[in-house]
């Protein structure tokens, strides 16, 4: 049922997305203007292999035109993975998009994921429903899962649910790997002769689906901004009561993007990027030493308060914890039982660590207790670490209290730190103006890739440092972005994830600066998300795109 609408929800439905010059006509006013054959950006053999019928695509631009066939269309829509603010504008976009083309045209929102367009469960989406979702922020429209689209059952299942729906496009809304299932299940259908085009389009808040084709992923800016709002208050309040360090983990297993990005919208004393400690070969004793020198050097200041941002995937970068992991989900595999009947956790320690090797044993003594306990009991239903259940933030509190009581001096028996995680607080807010524009936009070129038949691509829009004007909007070959890595045993086909770049100039400005900001208080205070002012205020973008990094 739609959910009951507050002043702002009230507000924001009546605002209207911006589109790019190309869009702003409708379907019956743009035309795809088709490139050169692409390839991938790497492994071209063993990837045209894998989809050979969908492979070597070109770059579709969408030109303002006269198109030679504008007919009625039934697309499917699905959001896949964690939820992202702009998701609904997407799916506005697709409805927008696809009546603009004919009032008879249709869109059927399948319930739950992959899952939903699996089963065939769908809602179709009216005027009535989508009036009321519009510029919301959230999932709820039509809910999201996780099932992976792989399995040949599930790719027949969906020739079926096409059919028996007359559907001309799925457009699967997700990250790297959704639209990665979006290419093989494009490729799946070519390869039967089902005419329903497959499309995807980039979704996540961690912002690791971009390259040079995909400038950002929607849903980045807003969660990121309200992340630095957040820092920003606790910031202040720092400042104001002088007397704690506030150590905080934010979203971001596979790359620091959000950390970097909230770094520089608010200016911490200390921000760890996952991506350098992996690139200097850091130990977890290096990492906590870094931290406890800038600690110490504050309170030499007489300033004992702090902020810490710390990547929620950090444990995953550092080398000698990384090996540990691996080590423990083969260890725990030969003495699982063992362990759960032990009754303490030292005891568990001493049990699991007769299969590691010294250097790994040496570590996971070295943890505190807690961390110990995460490690070991905190297990998926494949007997793996779950390493996004530990709790770096605590970890490092108390690893930092050890180094200061091992040194002495002002902070001695006197360290106070609270530790905080904003992570699914960023997930649903309100989009930003440039999410609501750009998922929009993303949203309507989708349906523009449906009315052309075009299957296997994802809907991008680029130029995005630059005003909505300037912006343009096509589509990209899913398989251009592919390259091939190991997962399970196995050559799987992925889109690259994309980390920090410690070459490019978001974080050279980051570096430049993070020495100034360890010693002094130069806290900015973003503040909430603004929707209605002056441009340079709502419609501002962040600072890794602005820097174009």
């Amino acid at each position: 049922m739609p959910h009951t609408r507050s002043t702002l929800c009230n507000a924001r439905i009546d605002y209207k997305p911006k589109l790019p010059l190309a869009l702003r006509n409708g379907l019956k006013g743009v035309v795809a203007e088709k490139g050169e054959a692409t390839e991938s950006i790497a492994d071209q053999d063993k990837i045209k292999a894998l989809f050979p019928n969908t492979y070597g695509a070109p770059v579709v631009k969408f030109k303002e035109g006269k198109p030679a066939d504008v007919r009625p269309l039934t697309v499917g829509v699905v959001l896949s993975g964690g939820q992202a603010p702009g998701g609904h504008n997407v799916i506005s976009g697709i409805y927008d998009g696809v009546k603009s083309a004919s009032p008879e045209s249709r869109v059927l929102g399948f319930l739950g994921g992959p899952g939903g367009l699996v089963d065939g469960k769908f809602t179709e989406i009216d005027d009535s429903l989508m009036n009321v979702y519009r510029n919301s922020g959230g999932f709820d429209l039509i809910g999201s899962g996780r099932t992976k689209l792989e399995e040949e059952d599930q790719f027949k299942k969906c020739i079926e649910v096409a059919a028996a729906n007359k559907l001309d496009a799925i457009v699967i809304i997700g990250g790297d790997d959704s639209n990665t299932n979006a290419a093989v299940l494009a490729e799946y259908f070519k390869a039967n002769n089902v005419s329903c085009s497959v499309v995807g389009c980039p979704k996540t808040i961690d912002g690791d689906l971009k390259n040079q084709y995909i400038e950002t992923p929607f849903g980045f800016d807003t969660a990121a901004k309200t992340y630095a709002a957040l820092i920003g208050n606790i910031a202040r309040d720092a400042n104001s009561a002088k007397k704690y360090w506030h150590f905080i983990k934010l979203m971001g297993r596979s790359a620091t993007h959000i950390g970097l990005e909230a770094a520089l919208q608010t200016h911490p004393n200390v921000c760890l990027i996952s991506e350098e400690v992996e690139a200097k070969q850091m130990t977890l004793a290096q990492v906590v030493g870094e931290i406890t020198d800038v600690v110490e050097m504050r309170a030499k200041d007489g300033k004992k308060f702090g902020i810490a941002l710390i990547p929620e995937g950090l444990v995953e970068f550092i080398p000698e914890i990384k090996a540990l992991i691996k080590e423990l989900n083969d260890a725990l595999v030969g003495c699982e039982k063992e362990v759960e009947a032990a009754a303490k956790i030292e005891d568990k320690v001493a049990i699991v660590t007769k299969h590691l090797t010294a250097p790994s044993a040496a570590v996971l003594a070295a943890l505190p207790p807690g961390i110990q306990a995460q490690l070991l009991l905190d297990r998926d239903p494949h007997g793996n670490v779950q390493v996004s259940l530990i709790e770096t933030e605590k970890l490092l509190i108390e690893l930092v209290a050890r180094e200061l009581e091992k040194r002495g001096g002002a902070y001695k028996g006197k360290f106070k730190a609270l530790n905080h995680f904003f992570g699914y607080e960023g997930r649903c807010a309100h989009p930003s103006n440039f999410d609501s524009d750009y998922a929009y936009s993303l949203g309507f070129s989708a349906a523009v890739l449906a009315q052309n038949k075009l299957t296997g691509y994802i809907s991008s829009v680029s130029k995005l440092k630059f005003s909505v004007d300037a912006w343009e909007a096509g589509g990209i070959p899913t398989s251009m972005l592919m390259n091939i890595e190991r997962r399970h045993g196995e050559d799987k086909p992925v889109i690259q994830k994309a980390l920090v770049d410690l070459n490019g100039p978001a974080f050279r400005l980051f570096a430049e600066n993070r020495d100034k900001w360890a010693k002094e208080e130069a806290y900015l205070y973003p503040g909430a998300i603004q929707y209605f002012g002056p441009t340079e205020i709502c419609d501002a973008i962040t600072e890794t795109l602005r820097l174009g990094a």
